[in-house]
């Protein structure tokens, strides 16, 4: 009998949590990994897109040793003693992966309550809106921006990883209202970085994320996963 082939590369299986994720966010889990990788997120929702991914992996795992057991008892091998001990192998592989992926759904639970919470407490509109023009400049500065002073004019400008340039202005602007910082570190004739700050990436988060009407709370049944029980053996 063929040894156990090796579980396939990582991909992002889809979760009974995601649904709670995307109902508190406005965000499909897609858009929440992409926005998390660009740097978009705060950190309450960049931990919880972090506990997202490692449960995905861990339900990669589950997937894989099911799909595993199903081959085995389908009939491609010849019934013996062999095929007993890697069913019974497969078996013990595949509970072990359920308690990683319980433990990994805990996790993520933990990191979306308080996002919950937040959520239904604030259900008064932002007085101070961020404009398209605030939003489009601040994910433009998401994806990296430095600040520049041309040495012959003296103009300052933003210019974005992008391509995009953001007049100093608007910088200013953006950068009293908190929502952005520089490095003083660097000189501005020699490119000075500019970033968003927590609440930049908190406002810019709020203003993209549709409106949502309704949380839905977490259906539990006996047995139903997340809550995996033991074998008995």
């Amino acid at each position: 009998m063929p040894p156990d082939p090796a579980p396939a590369a990582v991909w992002r299986a889809v979760s009974p949590l995601d649904h709670r994720i995307e109902a508190v966010t406005g965000h499909d889990v897609d858009t929440l990994w992409a926005y998390r990788d660009r740097g978009v997120l705060d950190e309450p929702h960049a931990h919880l897109v972090d506990r997202h991914r490692e449960l995905a992996r861990a339900e990669t795992g589950v997937t894989f040793y099911r799909v595993l057991l199903h081959r085995l008892s389908s009939g491609e091998f010849p019934v013996d003693g062999a095929l007993f001990a890697r069913i019974d192998r497969t078996v013990d592989q595949l509970e072990e992966a359920a308690t990683v992926r319980d433990a990994a759904a805990r996790k993520v639970i933990t990191a979306l309550e308080p996002i919950e919470a937040a959520a239904a407490a604030s259900s008064a509109p932002s007085e101070t809106p961020l404009s398209t023009a605030d939003q489009a400049a601040l994910l433009a500065i998401a994806g990296g921006a430095k600040l520049y002073e041309h040495l012959l004019t003296g103009r300052m400008s933003v210019t974005t990883a992008s391509g995009t340039r953001i007049p100093y202005a608007e910088l200013q602007q953006l950068e009293g209202a908190g929502l952005v910082s520089r490095d003083t570190g660097h000189a501005v004739h020699a490119d000075q970085p500019v970033a968003l700050t927590d609440a930049g990436r908190a406002a810019l988060f709020a203003a993209r994320r549709p409106p949502t009407t309704h949380v839905p709370k977490p259906s539990t049944c006996p047995g139903a996963w997340p809550s995996t029980p033991a074998r008995q053996r």
